[in-house]
């Protein structure tokens, strides 16, 4: 059987029709395609920045808190100047790459420091969410770690 040209242009295009369509297919089954949104209520979180902006301006300004690794996990410094007892709020955790290991850590301070245990922590990066409030007056740090 011979092969003419409008037979082989046939076939290039089937070709390259199960070519994309394999790709597709590949693409809606594979789980390690399977991306969500970075947080659950996106649109609700989008209307809230302002106010985290205002709050992040506080921290920079007033508050200065201070994030570093030791041996025994994670320490946040809060500024001599603030009486630790006043101080409430929560620290999120958030691992980019798993959302299952993020968790939320409520602030209660007796001392002007808090202490993330090791055993909470895995090996990698750590986007750390410190959202507290002070005297009516909100704060926010957000900084980037890797444990």
């Amino acid at each position: 059987m011979k092969l003419n040209w409008g037979t082989s242009i046939v076939i290039a295009f089937v070709a390259f029709i199960s070519f994309i369509l394999f790709f597709v297919v590949r693409m809606n089954t594979d789980y390690r395609a399977d991306h969500d949104l970075v947080t659950e209520d996106y649109y609700k979180a989008t209307l809230e920045y302002q106010e985290e902006i205002n709050a992040e301006q506080n921290a920079n300004t007033n508050a200065q808190l201070k994030v570093e690794k030791s041996s025994e996990g994670v320490v946040l410094t809060f500024p001599e100047n603030l009486e630790p007892k006043t101080i409430k709020g929560t620290v999120s955790l958030y691992r980019p790459s798993n959302k299952n290991l993020d968790f939320d850590v409520s602030i209660s301070l007796s001392k002007p420091y808090l202490l993330i245990p090791d055993n909470r922590l895995l090996d990698g990066r750590w986007d750390i969410k410190v959202a507290w409030e002070y005297e009516d007056e909100m704060y926010l740090h957000k900084e980037s770690l890797v444990y």
